[in-house]
């Protein structure tokens, strides 16, 4: 049993059609569509702040130094954005 093709889909679109009516399914596309732009977004973003966080392998310094040292040298952290809204 595999992906339907052909008379099956239009069988099922029919089916559809028939259970949901007509004007909801547009409706229902949209939302799923939406839905999923929002999720690869958000899947984008995480790779990427994972990307930014930890450099590849092969950009690692061979060797470490000493860090240099007085108030030039402490490190500033920066907020981290948090996207949390709902569209």
């Amino acid at each position: 049993m595999g992906i339907p093709s052909g008379w099956e889909l239009i069988l099922l679109l029919g089916v559809l059609v028939l259970l949901f009516g007509s004007t909801k399914l547009p409706g229902a596309a949209r939302a799923i569509g939406q839905s999923m732009r929002i999720f690869k977004a958000e899947t984008k973003g995480m790779r990427s702040e994972g990307e930014a966080t930890s450099p590849a392998p092969s950009q690692q310094p061979q060797q470490q130094s000493l860090p240099p040292s007085g108030p030039a040298a402490t490190p500033v952290e920066e907020p981290k954005r948090h996207n949390d809204t709902i569209r």
